[in-house]
């Protein structure tokens, strides 16, 4: 007699066949860019939304970000389904250094005041990572014969 799966162990794989997709990691601060898939009529396209994270919700295949852009001066919030399948691409444009997991407090600034700072030691740590690739990409090639 063979026993049945029990919901729970399904469940789990099927949440882990979807979440195959592998995201940037990112959090709130961060400058990303969202290529979204758009449907229009009969032809589709990929579409691009640029903005800061304010905020990221990890729950399994639920999880979820909200991105905020001031378009022709209103501020506009978007919240992306991290394992949809509308999502093309996401790209960390910029790093930014906050203390909060929601930034929901940048909806009552305006202009200068809504600004968040770099995080230079991640975007400096990144560029020191890559001069370590290129160096040790560089050894690892062999040195061109001298005459």
């Amino acid at each position: 007699m063979t026993t049945k799966p029990s919901l729970n162990t399904l469940l789990q794989e099927f949440e882990s066949a979807q979440t195959a997709r592998e995201l940037p990691d990112f959090g709130p601060g961060d400058t990303v860019v969202v290529n979204v898939k758009v449907k229009e009529g009969n032809r589709e396209r990929v579409q691009a939304y640029e903005g800061v994270v304010i905020g990221k919700k990890n729950a399994g295949l639920n999880s979820a970000f909200t991105v905020r852009k001031i378009s022709h001066g209103y501020g506009v919030e978007r919240v992306f389904q991290s394992h949809s399948a509308q999502i093309e691409s996401v790209e960390v444009k910029r790093r930014g250094k906050v203390r909060a997991g929601k930034l929901y407090y940048l909806r009552g600034l305006e202009g200068k005041k809504a600004r968040i700072k770099e995080d230079l030691s991640a975007s400096a740590k990144a560029k020191n990572e890559k001069a370590r690739a290129d160096k040790a990409a560089a050894a690892a090639a062999p040195a061109p014969a001298a005459e």
